[in-house]
C-alpha cells in the first residue's frame, strides 16, 4: 500500500463573514496533500470561490474575513497573512472569469506572474518557455493583446501566469466556465500534466463534477457554505446524489433541486 502523502494545505473548521454580518462559510474543513489534486464541487453560490479566497487571503478586498478556524500551508498558519506573502510562500489563485490584463500582450501578461521573483531574468525566461511548452497555442499569440484572445486562450494565459510564480499549490476557480467542451478537455488535460510533471498541488473549484473527478484523487462537495460530503474521487463518482445533481446521470425526467424533499433524509445524514 502506497504511503499517504503529507498534507500541504489544511483548512480547519473556518468561518467566513462578509461586511461583519453575512455568514458565508460555516465550519469548512479540507486538506490538499503534497502533489495531489483535490476537487471542490458544488453549485453556483455554494461557497467554493469564498473558500479559495480565504486560503489566498483575497477576502479583504471584498470586505470579508476568516473569523473562526485556521488555515495552514506547509505547516505554517496563513489565515490573516498578507496576500502577497501567501503568494511568495507558493500559493497562487487563478480567479473565476480569468481576470486578464487586457491591454497587455500575452507575453507581458504572463510575465506579471513572475513579478515577485528574485531569481533573475534567465530563470524567468526559462519558465516562460516552459509555459509555451505546455500551451503551444500561446507561442503564436505572444504579441497579441490578451483582450483579443478567445476564452480558452485567456484561460491558458491565466494558468500560465500562475505557473510563472513557481507555485507549490494552485487554487483553480471554475476553469471550465464559458468554454466549449473540446477546450474544457484540453484545459483539464494540461492541468493534469502540470500536476504530474511539475508536482504542483491543485485545489480545483468546479461545477463540472464529471471533468473534475476525472483528474482529482479526492473531492469535497459544498452546499450553502458547508462541506456536506467528502470521499475519494471514485467513490464520489459512484455516489447517487452526485450522479443526479452534478453529473445528470439519473435519466429520470427533469433534474430536481438539491434541496428536494425526496432527499431530505439523506442530506440530514450528511449535515449531522
Amino acid at each position: 500500500m502506497s504511503p499517504v502523502p503529507p498534507s500541504l494545505l489544511k483548512v480547519n473548521n473556518i468561518e467566513v463573514i462578509y461586511e461583519h454580518v453575512i455568514l458565508v462559510l460555516k465550519g469548512v474543513s479540507l486538506q490538499v496533500p503534497e502533489g495531489g489534486i483535490v476537487a471542490l464541487l458544488g453549485a453556483n453560490g455554494a461557497g467554493k470561490s469564498t473558500t479559495l479566497k480565504a486560503i489566498s487571503n483575497l477576502l479583504r478586498a471584498e470586505r470579508g474575513e476568516v473569523t473562526k478556524g485556521t488555515i495552514e500551508f506547509a505547516g505554517e498558519r496563513i489565515d490573516g497573512m498578507d496576500a502577497a506573502r501567501v503568494v511568495a510562500m507558493g500559493v497562487t489563485q487563478i480567479m473565476e472569469g480569468r481576470r486578464m490584463f487586457q491591454h497587455l500582450s500575452v507575453e507581458d501578461d504572463l510575465l506579471t506572474g513572475a513579478h515577485s521573483r528574485r531569481d533573475g531574468r534567465p530563470a524567468v525566461k526559462q519558465d516562460l518557455e516552459r509555459v509555451y511548452h505546455y500551451f503551444p497555442r500561446l507561442t503564436q499569440r505572444r504579441g497579441v493583446k490578451t483582450g483579443y484572445l478567445s476564452g480558452g486562450e485567456q484561460q491558458m494565459v491565466a494558468i500560465g501566469r500562475a505557473l510563472m510564480a513557481r507555485p507549490r499549490l494552485m487554487l483553480l476557480d471554475e476553469p471550465s466556465m464559458g468554454l466549449a467542451p473540446m477546450l474544457v478537455e484540453e484545459i483539464f488535460e494540461i492541468v493534469g500534466r502540470l500536476n504530474r510533471e511539475e508536482e504542483v498541488a491543485i485545489l480545483l473549484a468546479e461545477q463540472n463534477a464529471a471533468m473534475a473527478l476525472r483528474i482529482a484523487q479526492y473531492g469535497y462537495v459544498m452546499e450553502s457554505g458547508r462541506v456536506v460530503l467528502d470521499a475519494d474521487a471514485n467513490t464520489l463518482g459512484e455516489n447517487e446524489d452526485i450522479k443526479e445533481f452534478y453529473l445528470g446521470l439519473t435519466g429520470v425526467g427533469q433534474r430536481k433541486s438539491y434541496r428536494d424533499v425526496k432527499h431530505y433524509k439523506r442530506r440530514k445524514r450528511w449535515l449531522s
